[in-house]
């Protein structure tokens, strides 16, 4: 969210955050709302922006890193996910800063 505010030519007045934790940017106003998609058109709007967008994504790295299962787990380590890590290794897309597998220490050791 930090890196796609950034890249706006546009500074935005407010800043609606759907959830409860935002490190402030750029001193522009912002309010956290849990559960705001459910309450608020504009998160509601961006969250099926967000998701399709994913759902395309995904898609396409099945594509390019067949065996993941990533055409159907939308991003979320499912069972057949982890067990595709373990097998052919980490991706350059897999985000690092999750625990991927309960081992995953032991992955990066080497």
């Amino acid at each position: 969210m930090q890196r796609s505010i950034q890249k706006l030519e546009q500074k935005p007045d407010f800043i609606s955050v759907d959830g409860n934790r935002f490190k402030p940017i750029q001193d522009i106003p912002y309010h956290c709302h849990v559960k705001g998609d459910a309450t608020y058109l504009n998160i509601a709007a961006a969250s099926i922006l967000a998701k399709t967008y994913r759902d395309e994504y995904m898609n396409k790295l099945a594509q390019d890193y067949p065996g993941y299962g990533w055409e159907k787990n939308a991003g979320y380590p499912t069972k057949e996910h982890r067990d595709a890590i373990r097998k052919f290794g980490v991706t350059p897309h897999h985000r690092l800063s999750f625990q991927l597998l309960p081992s995953q220490l032991n992955l990066f050791d080497t």
